[in-house]
């Protein structure tokens, strides 16, 4: 499974438990409606995680309800857990209104967290040592009695461990014997580094023969790391986020910690032997509906995770892709990206042409080569533009690729009252001159309006496709509001998607190229129509 050789079978199976909809909803600016909880849990559960951590029982109404809505799912692969907090100082467990909202959820494991850290027992609890030992070791045997499975989270304990070690290890004693399954190291302040945590867990190792977990917060970027150390010293369970959602910084990413498990360290993980392919789908989805967007350099399922540029790296990837890329793409659902650009060579260019069906000829390579360069040191950027790229390679072995030809557009602003845009563009389709006229809200919008409906006349089909990100960028900033602008426009279509750009002084003339090209590509590349200038010609 590695690029390298070697590995063998798997050599042991590591339990993940995920706390998006629970430590990930805390948080800032995130707020999961209880439809975006219940679709998360079921995409947990297809990709196979062992525990989805659905919230905290009778700390807000939406947990309360989702835990109702949650019996009505059917999991394939996870086991829904409540959180909750061990009882309160000098309140037997039978009258803590937190436990029993706890067992109205109705799930088969409890998570629980206990106070490990002295600082945390006297300053916030206002209790003393040994009652918040009885409160962990009677919470815990409270729901082992009413059938529960009791995850354990020992909150702050490296911290804990570091002031008195002694109290610390006593506090995971009590959760142990009163029957907890798994006792969890939590580094709740995100402060310790790696080498710290490796040594904390292999003299817990020695004290607690109990399955050990892991929760680890992000405040020194070392969360992910934390996770796969504590793992090589013995922990077999993981807690984590998607995206590494939560408080702060965020917690420990789950969608980097589970590859790297995986394919890096040969530990089995997830249910779903499919998983690793479906972990993708996962990420971006918890990335759409929080807000939070996944960067092109994310780890593993960034855009530019399997992006190659530079001349000499992409001539190396297409002899070997090892030679540049620590994992096969394809494990995880990823496709390796060749972008063509001025630093880019001949190789990126032939392997963008192949995958459109065409050998270029030397002469070919260099001519577009030398036209990338110069557009690019206008302003344009043809790495995310790659349908702009199709278009100039097809124009360059003699395809007639402006079928779609603009021959006069105007636009115009109005107010009165409201503010509205108002687009009229000439338009020859395959040698057939058409007009339109729309409104919008802007001009650029109104301009696509009126681009659309020219060539929906012609070309119906093209009605499911949708402009569905645009981008300005302003390319030299000294000439203020009369700088050259770059646009990016992307496209997609039944499950396609492609991009396109334009350059100019004018933000309407750029998104006008770019509008273009973008129904230029489809009906040439996407739809199979393209043909030569020759042929166009002769009328054949």
């Amino acid at each position: 499974m590695l690029w390298t050789k070697g590995g063998g079978g798997k050599i042991d199976y590591v339990e993940v438990l995920d706390t998006t909809l629970r430590d990930g909803a805390q948080t800032r600016g995130v707020t999961f409606t209880l439809h975006d909880k219940l679709r998360i849990a079921e995409k947990l559960d297809e990709l196979g995680v062992d525990i989805i951590e659905g919230g905290w029982p009778g700390s807000n109404p939406k947990d309360e309800e989702f835990f109702r809505e949650a019996r009505k799912l059917s999991f394939s692969n996870s086991r829904l857990g409540a959180f909750g907090s061990t009882r309160r100082p000098n309140v037997k467990p039978s009258q803590d209104p937190s436990l029993n909202a706890l067992l109205k959820a109705d799930v088969p494991v409890a998570i629980i967290f206990g106070k490990s850290w002295i600082l945390h027992v006297i300053d916030v609890l206002r209790t003393t040592p040994e009652e918040n030992l009885r409160m962990v070791a009677d919470t815990v045997e409270y729901l082992r009695e009413h059938g529960l499975e009791v995850v354990f989270d020992a909150e702050h304990f490296f911290d804990g461990y570091r002031e008195s070690p002694e109290y610390a290890l006593q506090v995971l004693k009590q959760a142990r014997d009163a029957g907890a399954s798994t006792i969890v190291l939590c580094d709740t302040n995100g402060g310790t580094l790696p080498f710290r945590v490796g040594e904390v867990v292999r003299r817990v190792r020695r004290e607690i023969d109990t399955r050990l977990g892991i929760h680890a917060h992000n405040d020194c970027g070392v969360a992910v790391a934390n996770s796969l150390v504590a793992v090589t010293e013995g922990v077999r369970h993981v807690q984590g986020t998607m995206i590494g959602l939560g408080e702060r910084c965020g917690n420990a990413d789950l969608t980097q910690i589970i590859p790297n498990l995986a394919l890096k360290m040969n530990y089995s993980v997830l249910k779903n032997s499919e998983g690793l392919r479906k972990l993708k789908d996962v990420a971006y989805y918890v990335a759409e509906v929080s807000g939070f967007q996944i960067t092109p350099n994310y780890p593993f399922f960034g855009v530019n995770a399997f992006a190659h540029k530079g001349g000499v790296h992409i001539d190396a990837m297409l002899k070997n892709p090892r030679t540049y890329e620590h994992i096969d793409p394809s494990l995880l659902n990823m496709e390796r990206t060749l972008s063509v650009s001025e630093l880019a060579g001949r190789a990126a260019l032939v392997n963008h042409a192949a995958k459109l069906g065409l050998v270029l000829t030397k002469e070919q390579v260099a001519s577009i080569l030398e036209k990338i360069k110069r557009l690019e040191a206008e302003g344009y950027h043809f790495e995310p533009a790659d349908a702009t790229v199709s278009l100039m390679i097809l124009e360059a072995v003699g395809y007639d690729v402006e079928r779609l030809r603009v021959r006069t557009w105007w636009v115009e602003v109005l107010m009165a009252g409201k503010i509205t845009a108002r687009a009229v563009v000439s338009m020859d389709i395959d040698g057939e001159a058409v007009t339109e006229m729309a409104e919008g809200v802007g001009p650029v919008h109104a301009l696509d309006a009126a681009i659309r409906a020219a060539v929906l006349k012609r070309y119906p089909q093209l009605e499911s496709t949708q402009l569905v990100n645009y981008k300005v960028s302003v390319i030299d900033t000294k000439d203020a509001t009369a700088a050259a602008v770059r646009v990016f426009i992307e496209f997609s279509d039944n499950g396609n998607r492609w991009a396109t750009t334009g350059v100019s002084k004018n933000i309407v003339e750029a998104s006008l190229k770019a509008i273009v090209d973008g129904y230029s590509y489809k009906l040439l590349v996407l739809d199979g129509g393209f043909t030569s200038r020759s042929q166009a010609d002769n009328g054949s």
